[in-house]
């Protein structure tokens, strides 16, 4: 990796890096997707386990988030051990250098760590061949979210 694509990623673990999380989440799903903001932002986030890429200069790059426990249950079919991955995003200029998938393997690492035992997210159709070779299987038919057209998928940890 050049300059250009030195990044970490981290559990956001303080208000600043939440707030840099959403925000993250404002560039990529309100304003180029078009995703009202009163739905982009759910009462999940406060119990979510947030995931940060942060370029060296502390510009943020990307997010995630995780939700376990009862928070997953109605993504997830119920299932306790099951995490469910969302509102992965990247900004534009940070696309191609691996963030995204970095910022996948850092909510795996955080499912494990909770002792879950395989993770599910809905994916945006035209990101179903990037989580397939990061090792998620779709499942079920299309369904929209948000008027963009979705799949359930999942990947046993």
């Amino acid at each position: 990796m050049g300059v250009r694509a030195a990044y970490t990623v981290r559990v956001a673990e303080d208000p600043a890096d939440r707030e840099a999380c959403f925000a993250v989440r404002k560039e990529v799903f309100v304003a180029e997707q078009g995703v009202p903001e009163d739905i982009e932002y759910d009462a999940y986030d406060a119990v979510a386990v947030h995931v940060l890429a942060v370029r060296e200069d502390g510009v943020p790059l990307g997010t995630g988030r995780l939700l376990h426990g009862e928070a997953a249950a109605g993504k997830t079919g119920g299932d306790p051990a099951v995490g469910s991955l969302g509102r992965l995003a990247v900004s534009r200029a940070a696309r191609g250098l691996g963030v995204g998938a970095a910022l996948v393997r850092a909510v795996e690492d955080a499912a494990r760590a909770r002792g879950l035992t395989a993770v599910d997210l809905h994916a945006q159709t035209h990101a179903l061949g990037f989580y397939a070779r990061l090792g998620y299987e779709a499942y079920g038919p299309e369904f929209p979210d948000a008027g963009i057209p979705h799949r359930a998928m999942r990947r046993s940890l």
